[in-house]
Order: structure tokens, then C-alpha cells, then sequence
């Protein structure tokens, strides 16, 4: 029985399905950032009007986590597939980069290197730092904090001139830090006014929001790929979440991440239609994000066996995978 790579079922696709899945266009993703923006106001405006502690908490929440989830739309923009028009794709991801403190280039070199070393333990950025193996360091990571301040840190050495890393091309490096450097200038003159005028609104409506949204987002981008094989292949290091289409709508699709690893060129309004195509081969799927987590801390105890027992010999990824359905199966394939 013969392997299924992703390579080898995207090429069984229809060729004009392939190009109709890729076609880019501004207005899903000028309605979807316009329904973001509309219900962070909604959140923000109840924070500021609200006198009841009881209503104030789950405000904050909600804002929080919308607040936070601004990333996925950044992380499209990052991709150039969430406008059409470049200028859009840029200009969103730097004004979300801001709120988030994820500088938007920066970003971009890292992400993009995460998709060129998806799960090699090597060259992956997002492996750089060893993952959680029990739950003190599992629950630290869903605070966000050391990540966030991670990004901060970061930042400051960039602007204090510091190297960029590796992933970060010698032609970019001036782009880079001065970028870092704009950033926290910024951050700077914004924090002097606001102290100059008593603006406590933005610790309401920026700083603690963004600090109790991190919890979800970490949450989130753990499913992504944490105890998925460190493999080539995306149908197995990438892992789709079934989730609910609320959760779809907060992420911008990105559950659908087997997809998204497939082909990065297929914009977000268009993963559902691919992880249906794709659906009869994943390999690497939960339903929900409990059920991620489940898998999560069930590999601690497979990791710790291994440490014991010795490592056993790694399946090849063909075994794993099945044969290619007749639902994929097309003479027009590219």
C-alpha cells in the first residue's frame, strides 16, 4: 500500500478547484475585520459604561480574547492572502502588530520559517524552546506571559541593535530593527500622554484585556501542531481542530490548519472548502479544543516511556497514512 503525502493529494485535486481555492479578494476579509472591530467596540464600549463588578469581569474577558485573536487576522495579512490589495495586507498587520506587540515583519520572517521547517526540531522557530512536559510548565505556557514578555525582550535588543536571528534575511536586518525601534517609540510617547492626562482607559481597554485574552490564544496556538509527529509531511505535523463556528470565526478559519499548512496560498474564507477536500486524508485532527488538550498532556506519559524504554524506531510516515481516496482521485490533477 502506497503512502499519502499532501503533496500527493493536492496534486489530485482538480486543477481548477486549485485555482479557484486560490483566488484572493478584499471584501471577505474587509467584512470579517469589520465584524472584529465591531464587537471589540461593543466590548469596549460596555467596559466604559458598565458600573456593575459583575458585568465588568466578563467584559474584560470577552474583550480580552478578541483583543488577542486580532492575531489570526495579522497572521493572514502576514501570509499576503487576506486582501487582495498588498497595501491592505500590510497596513492591517502593522496597526495589529502594534496592539499586540507583534512586530509585523519581524513576524513574518519567523512565520514564514515555521512553514518552510514545519515540526524539524532543527530549524522550526516555534521549536526553538522545548515544549511543556508536565503541568506546572504546561500551565505557565497557557498563561502567555512568558511568551509575551519573550516578544518584548526580543524587541528591545532588536532596538538596542542587537542581531536578528537566523530567519531574518542580512537584507532585512535594517527593516528589522528599525521597526523594532518605531514600535517602542511609540510605546513610549503613548505611555507619557497617557500618564500626562490620567488616561486610565487604556489600562482598561488594552493592557488588561490583552493579558487575560492570552490564556485562549495560547490555547489555541497549541493545537496547532504540540504533539503532532515532527515530520515532513502536513497531513500529519499539523493538526486540524473540528470547532465550533464561533471558534472558526474568532480564529479566521485557522483551526483548518492541516489546510492552511497545505497550501498557505488559499486565503481563510476558503480553508473550510480545502480541509473538505483534504478530509478523507488527515491524519492529525481533534474535535475541539478540549479534546487537543487531552491529546496534549497524553503524550507526556508516550514521552516519558520513550525516556525509560528507549526510543523506538520511528513508523515510517507511508504506514501511517491511507491509500488515496476515490473522492480525490481526478484525471484533471496538477
Amino acid at each position: 500500500m502506497s503512502g499519502i503525502t499532501h503533496r500527493q493529494a493536492l496534486a489530485a485535486l482538480d486543477t481548477r478547484e486549485l485555482a479557484a481555492l486560490r483566488t484572493l479578494s478584499d471584501a471577505p476579509a474587509m467584512r470579517h475585520l469589520a465584524l472584529h472591530l465591531g464587537a471589540l467596540l461593543c466590548t469596549g464600549t460596555g467596559i466604559t459604561m458598565t458600573t456593575n463588578p459583575w458585568l465588568l469581569a466578563p467584559l474584560l474577558l470577552a474583550h480580552g480574547i478578541l483583543l488577542t485573536f486580532l492575531f489570526t487576522a495579522q497572521h493572514e495579512c502576514i501570509h499576503g492572502t487576506a486582501f487582495r490589495t498588498p497595501w491592505l495586507n500590510v497596513a492591517v498587520a502593522d496597526a495589529i502588530g502594534f496592539v499586540t506587540v507583534l512586530p509585523a515583519r519581524w513576524f513574518r520572517y519567523f512565520h514564514l520559517a515555521h512553514h518552510r521547517h514545519t515540526q524539524d526540531a532543527a530549524h522550526d522557530p516555534e521549536l526553538a524552546a522545548p515544549k511543556p512536559r508536565d503541568w506546572p510548565g504546561h500551565l505557565w505556557a497557557l498563561t502567555g506571559v512568558a511568551r509575551w514578555w519573550s516578544m518584548v525582550v526580543a524587541m528591545v535588543k532588536l532596538a538596542a541593535g542587537g542581531t536578528p536571528e537566523t530567519y531574518v534575511p542580512p537584507k532585512a536586518h535594517a527593516k528589522v530593527l528599525r521597526e523594532a525601534r518605531v514600535y517602542l517609540g511609540a510605546y513610549v510617547l503613548l505611555a507619557l500622554v497617557a500618564v500626562a492626562n490620567s488616561w486610565t482607559v487604556l489600562i482598561w481597554l488594552w493592557l488588561i484585556p490583552i493579558l487575560t485574552g492570552q490564556p485562549f490564544l495560547r490555547a489555541y496556538l497549541m493545537a496547532e501542531h504540540t504533539a503532532c509527529p515532527l515530520v515532513p509531511d502536513m497531513l500529519l505535523n499539523s493538526r486540524t481542530i473540528f470547532a465550533s463556528p464561533l471558534i472558526n470565526w474568532l480564529a479566521w478559519n485557522m483551526p483548518n490548519h492541516t489546510a492552511h499548512h497545505a497550501m498557505p496560498t488559499v486565503p481563510f474564507h476558503r480553508l473550510p472548502r480545502l480541509t473538505a477536500l483534504l478530509r478523507p486524508v488527515l491524519r492529525s485532527t481533534a474535535d475541539g479544543y478540549v479534546d487537543v488538550q487531552r491529546q496534549i498532556i497524553s503524550s507526556w506519559s508516550a514521552e516519558r516511556r520513550k525516556t525509560v524504554d528507549g526510543p523506538e524506531a520511528e513508523p515510517k510516515i507511508a504506514s501511517l497514512q491511507p491509500q488515496l481516496p476515490d473522492s480525490l482521485r481526478s484525471s484533471d490533477s496538477c
